[in-house]
């Protein structure tokens, strides 16, 4: 069971293309009438004062000269339109005055919908959170990022996703957090490479803010990692450029904590690998790839290790600094990342292409599928090879097993569901015949034929049985001459086949329906029965807390021409187990009432119907 626990902090949002236009009214909404623009934009209707000087990594210095101008304008209400920068600096004077905050975001930053400030002191640049500093409404106007460079729209798209990224591996991440990450790092990767195309494209421009929107959910929710860690410092110690750092460090950071949550990225970007497919994502459009060319000295990489691991932090991985600083020449040097997964795709790729000679496509794709399934699901679970050691045993073990008498590999295929999978897509496909069962692992070719009355027991203890069949076709006609195979167990759960001293087959045979398709025989009422637990299924049932019982129950394989062949069960009602049926057998529709005569003896009654041989063709 999943336990999380879920605050949300989120400003009134605005979106829509030409939602600037609504900027006076949200003024006045927020009980403003003297706002003053944060932008380098230049003014816009409503707002006569401007502060200009907005700069990256929120200065300070520069927070100080905008809060002269808060106080020599009387402002009361503070509007910051453009990037993240225009946000962190309204965010800052919030900090300091308490005003109400408007804010008009013309980038993928996210920063907006967040209550996190980072700000930059003498080359340092530190954070902090605080509900209060969120602005009282977010105006997404479509219109405004539709003059956004190109270059710049990818970087700050790739900032956007390390946001969601980060979130699915965050230790605060819950349902919620986790589909809105999804969703922006699947709107991202379909939008930039529109955008990058066709910069004026609205229907790109609005997936994007719509990712972007809900990438800074993401980051306003939860706690970030390395990646953000990494990206404060190289911005606030070295000065590099936000978004173009994010660009680069996220395939990185992504493939220094995989495989975390990275089936689920590749999955919403459509890539086998999730870090590599980030780079390339970045490379194909033009954003920059190292951190050389954002202009890092390499002689700077290990005083940003060091510094990105002086405080602990959350991280899937381990934070060292010998670790980061691999990471970051990686980085610098832009090389493509190199994962297991990305090797195992190949790998993957090499093994599924082997199998394109096959005379027989239906193997060729069966085989292909069955790979590409194993191999994900040696990812996905990041399977060790002393596990992998071990399945070999079992399933060694399985077949050493197998003999003429038992049949280890058909109880591995009940046990885990696989027998009434196959059943239930092959056999099942009518609702007008009687439903199928699973064939088991005592089915013996060739019982020995009896007449009508005749006692399958023969003399073996338990309550009598008188069953009583009838063989039709889906119209209610009787099938004359059907080969009927019946099998069960006796009252102490056990066939014929786990008793070597019994001399001869028992409790099994093959009748045929007279004229009119019926047919009855005598026997004893079917037990509860473990199914055998002493070899390498038995522990796999013990490993998981499962019993290995099976409801009581006889067996049936009924066949005629122009007929399909039928494998079925008749459960007894009221019988244990059958809500736990250790091959999960047993269908609601195969419970049969068994009541009992004066003299003890129980009964059954029961009518096959049987579909013609095209029946699910």
């Amino acid at each position: 069971m999943e336990s999380f626990e879920y605050t949300a902090h989120h400003p009134r949002v605005v979106f829509g293309a030409g939602t600037l236009s609504r900027l006076p009214a949200e003024i006045a909404r927020a009980g403003g009438s003297r706002p003053l623009l944060l932008s380098r934009r230049g003014p816009v209707a409503g707002v006569d004062a401007v502060f200009d000087g907005v700069a990256m990594h929120t200065p300070v210095e520069v927070t100080e000269r905008a809060l002269e101008v808060v106080r020599e304008r009387g402002a009361d209400c503070l509007v910051a339109l453009g990037g993240g920068s225009s946000t962190g600096l309204g965010k800052a004077l919030v900090a300091r005055t308490g005003l109400p905050l408007i804010a008009v975001p013309t980038t993928y930053a996210g920063s907006e919908m967040t209550p996190i400030l980072g700000e930059t002191d003498g080359g340092v640049k530190t954070t902090r959170r605080d509900p209060a500093l969120l602005p009282a409404t977010v105006i997404y106007d479509v219109e405004l990022t539709r003059t956004l460079p190109a270059g710049l729209s990818v970087t700050s798209g790739l900032n956007a996703m390390a946001h969601a990224v980060e979130a699915l591996y965050s230790p605060q991440a819950n349902p919620a957090i986790d589909s809105f990450a999804l969703d922006a790092i699947g709107r991202l990767a379909r939008a930039l490479p529109r955008i990058a195309d066709r910069p004026d494209d609205l229907d790109a421009r609005a997936d994007a803010l719509t990712g972007a929107w809900l990438a800074g959910i993401c980051l306003g929710t939860v706690g970030m990692g390395l990646h953000h860690k990494l990206c404060h410092v190289l911005g606030g110690s070295f000065g590099l450029p936000h978004s173009e750092t994010h660009a680069v460090v996220l395939p990185h950071v992504m493939a220094y904590n995989a495989p975390t949550a990275m089936a689920r990225i590749a999955a919403a970007l459509g890539v086998s690998d999730a870090p590599a497919g980030v780079f390339d994502l970045a490379a194909r459009l033009g954003a920059p790839t190292s951190l050389a060319e954002l202009g890092l000295p390499e002689t700077a990489l290990r005083t940003a290790a060091v510094a990105a691991t002086e405080t602990p932090y959350p991280n899937p991985r381990a934070v060292t600094a010998d670790g980061v600083e691999r990471l970051l020449s990686d980085a610098w040097h832009g090389h493509r990342p190199a994962t297991a997964a990305g090797d195992l795709s190949r790998l993957t790729a090499q093994v599924v292409a082997s199998f394109a000679g096959a005379p027989d496509q239906r193997l060729a794709a069966l085989l292909g599928d069955l790979v590409t399934r194993l191999h994900g699901f040696v990812a996905d679970n990041d399977l060790t090879e002393a596990e992998w050691t071990a399945a070999i045993g079992f399933l060694t073990e399985t077949g050493q097993l197998c003999s003429p008498t038992r049949q280890e590999f058909v109880l591995l295929s009940d046990t885990l569901g696989i027998s009434s999978a196959v059943d239930l897509l092959s056999n099942s496909r009518s609702p007008d015949t009687t439903p199928s069962a699973v064939l088991g692992p005592f089915y013996v070719e060739g019982p020995p034929v009896k007449e009508h009355g005749a006692d399958l027991a023969e003399g073996l203890p338990g309550t009598p049985l008188r069953a009583d069949v009838r063989v039709t076709d889906v119209d209610g006609r009787p099938v004359a001459g059907a080969t009927v195979d019946v099998w069960q167990s006796n009252q102490d759960g056990y066939y014929d086949v786990q008793l070597p001293d019994l001399e001869g087959p028992v409790l099994r045979a093959r009748l045929r329906t007279d004229g009119d398709g019926r047919l009855w025989f005598r026997s004893i009422l079917p037990s509860e029965y473990p199914i055998p637990d002493d070899g390498p299924v038995g522990r796999m049932l013990r490993a998981t807390g499962r019993h290995p019982y099976r409801a009581p129950h006889l067996h049936f394989m009924i066949s005629a021409p122009g007929h399909r062949r039928l494998v079925t069960q008749l459960f007894v009602a009221g019988g244990p187990y059958l809500d736990s049926d250790a091959v999960f057998g047993v269908k609601d529709d195969l419970i049969v009432d068994f009541p009992s005569d004066e003299d003890g003896t129980r009964r059954v009654a029961f009518t096959f119907r049987l579909g013609p041989d095209s029946a699910g063709d």
